[in-house]
């Protein structure tokens, strides 16, 4: 699949927040156009920014995770089990963010999370998201602890002074075949992102972080993450989690 980079398009509509769609613009080096394009658009409206293409529509928003952490329901996520920690204030690195829905677990369990996301593109949908979650009372404390860097986590990590319990390593993979919001997420942003292809590079990098344990979430057939066998793994009915004590 070709990256849809040199295709996309900045589209203001008549609510939508001029100012931060004038810095996109200088930030991605992408003119605002008149109409939106015929491949991907970036769609500010009244409600903030979101990826339109092929027939979809999408925006980050965690306010569709609040059934997923509320009313005793968190502690069944299997991220949240794998995760539990005695440590007071623990820390965790998401080294290939996404849209941020697992930090969004992980944020709601406790944990301080530094986000990485290098697609610029992804990473201005999750920074919206991440406004507007906000401005919502009810998402404020879990966000409050989670913390985006925009750029490459295999440079940055080793910049980082924290100590984390988990690294976190989602890369992308070709989606699960599966109806709904999901997929469509999914398809658009796969778009944008490509499968991992430094595995190792990623992994090494993770490692040099000197956490507790390294969580890598894998399609649940698909292939290890640089062959680096796990530690012991968690299976879910279409994903998998390995782990790697260290």
């Amino acid at each position: 699949m070709m990256n849809d980079w040199n295709n996309i398009t900045i589209y203001l509509e008549e609510n939508g927040d001029r100012k931060a769609a004038e810095t996109l613009s200088r930030q991605l080096g992408v003119p605002i156009a008149n109409r939106m394009g015929e491949a991907l658009s970036l769609v500010f409206d009244g409600t903030g920014l979101s990826l339109v293409g092929y027939g979809m529509r999408y925006q980050g928003d965690f306010a569709r995770m609040l059934n997923r952490v509320t009313k005793g329901r968190l502690h069944h996520e299997m991220l949240v089990k794998i995760a539990k920690t005695k440590t007071e204030h623990p820390v965790a690195v998401d080294a290939a963010a996404g849209m941020g829905e697992d930090s969004f677990l992980l944020a709601a369990a406790g944990y301080e999370v530094t986000l990485f996301e290098q697609d610029a593109v992804i990473a201005a949908l999750l920074k919206d998201a991440l406004r507007r979650a906000r401005e919502d009372e009810r998402l404020q404390e879990i966000v409050g602890r989670m913390h985006l860097i925009e750029g490459n986590s295999i440079a940055q990590m080793p910049q980082l002074t924290i100590s984390p319990e988990i690294v976190y390593l989602d890369p992308m993979f070709p989606p699960r075949k599966k109806s709904g919001l999901i997929q469509k997420k999914l398809q658009l942003i796969q778009k944008l992102e490509q499968p991992c292809a430094n595995e190792q590079e990623l992994y090494d990098a993770a490692a040099a972080l000197h956490p507790k344990k390294i969580i890598i979430k894998r399609p649940l057939n698909g292939a290890l993450l640089a062959d680096k066998k796990p530690s012991y793994t968690v299976k879910g009915k279409a994903i998998r989690y390995d782990v790697v004590v260290l």
